[in-house]
């Protein structure tokens, strides 16, 4: 019998040829969940959708326009018209506190700068040949640079809105996104509404808050938050309107993730309704995914939605 070639024995996995590779997948948003499926089922068939038109510009210094277009079923016409503008980082790099002084913690340090400045000031000297000399006198200042850019959006709508949006991209440094929203009509100025959205985004967790005041003057929250570990995710959203004192709406879903398909289960409508979605791509031409839904309440018969996407070619695809 003849001695086996080397290459033939099987080799351990040492973790640097053939080891296999954990991709990690970034953690969605609760109402993110069943993304992939919900796009896949509802989007692209205009059969049961409002006719929609989108057109995107984008000037010279970096201002976005868009153009969208919508008409309804019943032959109704909306549109709008947006701009969208990035604010870059002003000002100087001055001295960092912690290169000077004591050790900061890493956001603080990012954006606290020291500057120290000799200004030459006339004073007087009380003698008849130079009644006035100059001396320098220093300062001293601290300051705090906003190193993220901030990004303004002006739209305009056929119904006469005015939609302001400021987006801060982090506050204090922190990986907290807030954005404020201001819907103005000059007809009637008095019925002007607010929103502010806050969102807390981490490896682990991704927490949001939307806080709506109306124009009638009542004011509804909206918090969701997901948790996350090696592709299991966990999420509830509960709704509150504060002018009531009371919990408007709640839900809770489970979900796993993972680089080629989706899955998860989610008990809406305060929990009243399960709605269960599968999505996964086959390979980089074919999707395939499936949502059930189930009325707990209601008894009725469970409801199937399936849908594929085959790409034709870089341009056109068919589902």
């Amino acid at each position: 019998m003849a001695a086996p070639d080397f290459s033939d024995i099987s080799k351990p996995l040492d973790g640097r040829i053939g080891a296999p590779r954990i991709v990690a997948m970034p953690l969605p948003a609760y109402g993110d969940l069943s993304k992939a499926a919900n796009d896949l089922i509802n989007k692209d068939f205009y059969h049961t959708q409002a006719a929609n038109l989108e057109v995107k510009l984008k000037a010279p210094n970096g201002a976005n326009v868009t153009v969208k277009g919508k008409q309804a079923f019943d032959g109704a016409t909306t549109a709008s018209l947006e701009g969208k503008y990035t604010l870059k980082p002003q000002g100087m790099h001055f001295l960092q506190m912690s290169r000077l002084f004591f050790p900061l913690p890493v956001s603080a340090r990012q954006s606290l700068y020291l500057m120290i400045v000799s200004v030459p000031v006339a004073q007087k000297t009380g003698t008849p040949d130079e009644p006035l000399a100059l001396s320098p006198q220093h300062h001293v200042y601290l300051t705090y640079r906003y190193k993220p850019g901030i990004t303004v959006t002006q739209g305009w709508t056929t119904a006469a809105l005015l939609d302001t949006k400021v987006e801060f991209a982090s506050l204090m440094s922190q990986p907290v996104k807030a954005e404020f929203q201001n819907l103005f009509n000059p007809n009637a100025p008095s019925k002007a509404a607010q929103k502010l959205n806050l969102t807390f985004k981490q490896p682990n967790l991704h927490a949001r808050a939307f806080l709506d005041h109306s124009a009638a003057g009542n004011i509804n929250a909206l918090i969701d938050a997901t948790v996350g570990h090696e592709g299991f995710v966990a999420g509830a959203e509960a709704g509150y309107d504060v002018s009531k004192a009371a919990i408007t709406r709640y839900s809770a879903g489970l979900g796993y993730q993972a680089p080629t398909f989706t899955a998860s289960l989610i008990a809406m409508q305060n929990l009243s309704v399960l709605a269960a979605s599968y999505y996964q791509k086959v390979n980089s031409n074919v999707e395939a995914g499936a949502k059930a839904t189930y009325d707990l309440q209601g008894g009725k018969s469970v409801g199937l939605e399936v849908a594929s996407k085959y790409k034709l070619d870089p341009l056109s695809f068919a589902k």
